[in-house]
């Protein structure tokens, strides 16, 4: 019981990552509370929680909107007396790869890359900001393989503005790791690498199982990395086992990205 009597949050809780990481934490012991912008999502995870015996709670908040967020928070923690733990986990448009930068309109260019440091700087910053009066927390991101690709993976893949909405999460999060680590609070990055269980299974591109054999090949495991993976590397480092670690990017990537984080 890793979280055993945490209370954590988690934005955009009924997607893949974000509903598997909620579950994790939940098996772990935490009680969780789960948001999303759409209820109908979040409400299966949380069936899913309480199904095996865990705690969570449901609301419809937009990750994206500063009043929502910190009127939850101050909800959560009235009800609570607690925030330990927040997870960012929302989409931040990653669909809109595929096409050249060249060939792409400044829209859909842009529109990564600000979602990403929108929602991240708000929900983090609302978390530390109760966190710091505690002197406690841990505050989860999320970035991708994108921040961190190889020159023939940049030749191979066209990620537009999908890569400089990861490298901006990474930044925030050391950045911000550096300004709360005073306060017993600790920021940590995931990168992960692609999530081949995320990927629709109805109307995919013929091309697709090629890329999947390219990228499986791309790693020193020879696999990509599975959502279960993903969730308990997330609940380690929201637990005190990971507690002199901060201001860092997990590597979560197979092997496919190595460096020095």
């Amino acid at each position: 019981m890793l979280l055993k009597d945490k209370v954590a949050v988690i934005y955009g809780a009924g997607g893949h990552i974000g509903g598997a990481v909620a579950r994790a934490f939940a098996r772990d012991g935490a009680e969780v509370f789960l948001t999303g912008r759409h209820r109908d999502k979040v409400e299966r995870v949380a069936a899913d929680i309480a199904a095996a015996g865990g705690k969570a709670h449901v609301a419809e908040v937009d990750a994206t909107d500063k009043a929502a967020i910190e009127q939850h928070l101050a909800d959560l923690v009235a009800q609570t007396g607690q925030l330990d733990i927040s997870f960012n986990a929302i989409s931040v448009f990653g669909h809109l790869q595929g096409t050249p930068m060249v060939e792409m309109s400044e829209e859909n260019f842009s529109l990564p890359p600000l979602t990403a440091i929108k929602t991240n700087f708000l929900t983090t910053t609302a978390a530390a900001r109760h966190m710091i009066e505690r002197r406690s927390g841990v505050i989860l991101t999320m970035s991708s393989t994108a921040a961190g690709l190889s020159g023939r993976d940049r030749v191979f893949h066209t990620t537009g503005g999908f890569a400089v909405a990861c490298t901006a999460v990474e930044a925030l999060s050391r950045t911000l790791a550096g300004e709360v680590g005073k306060h017993n609070i600790r920021v940590i990055c995931l990168r992960s690498d692609a999530l081949p269980e995320t990927w629709p299974l109805e109307g995919r591109p013929p091309e697709i199982a090629e890329v999947e054999k390219y990228m499986n090949a791309g790693t020193a495991r020879g696999l990509l990395p599975r959502l279960s993976e993903i969730a308990d590397a997330a609940s380690f480092a929201a637990s005190s086992r990971a507690a002199a670690m901060t201001g860092t990017i997990l590597n979560l990537t197979c092997g496919s990205v190595m460096d020095s984080n």
